[in-house]
């Protein structure tokens, strides 16, 4: 099954937020919540929160990394939840030191708030148009690190680097929950899976396999579906290592065709990736910073292979 909404998906796991830039609660004695998504929608994030735990607060905010579409909301959940605690690798707390990393986040987070107006999503009157708000990480994770959350249920930390270096995914082997967000690829509204390395291809591909060897029955994406069911996210994984070499493969082949002309490239690669998608979708200036560093990664790679 593919779940596609907000609300409660399985195991006490809900979508809050919305699923274009969803934050996850897992309920239990002790909740918790993993991604904070856009900054405009934190209000509607907040309700929902609020309508599952009643008088109870999350008291963890799992960031899988912080790019701005992912850690967004976050400042403002943990003023809305004062007990909040916010995990993240030592390098996501490192660039949320960086003024020019606040700048960027600032920017992207007051682009997309008419998107998500414009799409017919929500309700205008709880888009938040705040601007980003800093934070700082309270608790630093690292690989393999286990961390207790009462009532028999851990989150696992894994490093898996690749789509940025800081990031990492977790896991609940209790539950069999996989919060891998933009490691593991992100299906889209038009059905094809975005390829998402942006710093290392190879680590990308070394994460996927690891990720891919876990016993999963939920994977929550960074963006638009959940996936439910061994089979299904076993055949996703799959289907993500494919379209993964295949992208590299494009891109090299395209390289080649425009005499290792980036911009020519990128723009190709738009035109059939971005611009035949008529669905919710990135923002377009989000979108050609990641593809231009795909393809500046791959031209790379490619040159020193030969």
């Amino acid at each position: 099954m593919v779940f596609g909404g907000s609300g409660p998906v399985a195991y006490g796991l809900y979508v809050c937020g919305i699923p274009w830039s969803p934050v996850y609660l897992l309920d239990g004695k002790q909740p918790v919540l993993f991604e904070a998504g856009f900054t405009c929608i934190w209000r509607i994030a907040e309700q929902m929160i609020r309508s599952v735990l009643t008088n109870r607060e999350p008291g963890i905010l799992f960031l899988t990394h912080v790019h701005w579409d992912h850690c967004g909301a976050t400042g403002y959940l943990r003023r809305a939840f004062p007990g909040l605690r916010v995990a993240a690798s030592m390098r996501a707390a490192e660039i949320m030191k960086r003024p020019n990393a606040i700048t960027l986040m600032t920017e992207l987070s007051a682009q997309v708030t008419p998107k998500v107006a414009s799409a017919g999503v929500v309700d205008l009157s709880q888009l938040s148009n705040e601007p980003f708000l800093p934070f700082d990480v309270d608790l630093t994770v690292e690989d393999d690190q286990t961390i207790e959350l009462g009532g028999e249920v851990a989150v696992r930390v894994m490093a898996t680097p690749g789509h940025t270096r800081d990031h990492v995914s977790y896991y609940i082997p209790e539950k069999k929950i996989l919060i891998a967000t933009e490691a593991s690829g992100c299906l889209d509204r038009a059905g094809q899976i975005i390829t998402e390395f942006l710093v290392d291809y190879d680590a990308y591909i070394a994460s996927l396999e690891r990720l891919a060897a876990l016993p999963v029955e939920i994977l929550c994406q960074g963006h638009h579906f959940v996936l439910v069911g061994v089979q299904e996210v076993k055949d996703f994984f799959a289907r993500s290592i494919r379209e993964a070499k295949a992208f590299k493969e494009r891109a090299y082949e395209l390289l080649d065709a425009e005499g290792g002309a980036v911009e020519r490239v990128v723009a190709r690669i738009k035109a059939e990736q971005y611009d035949a998608n008529p669905h919710v979708k990135q923002l377009e200036q989000a979108y050609l910073l990641n593809v231009r560093a795909q393809v500046v990664h791959l031209a790379a790679r490619k040159e020193s292979r030969q």
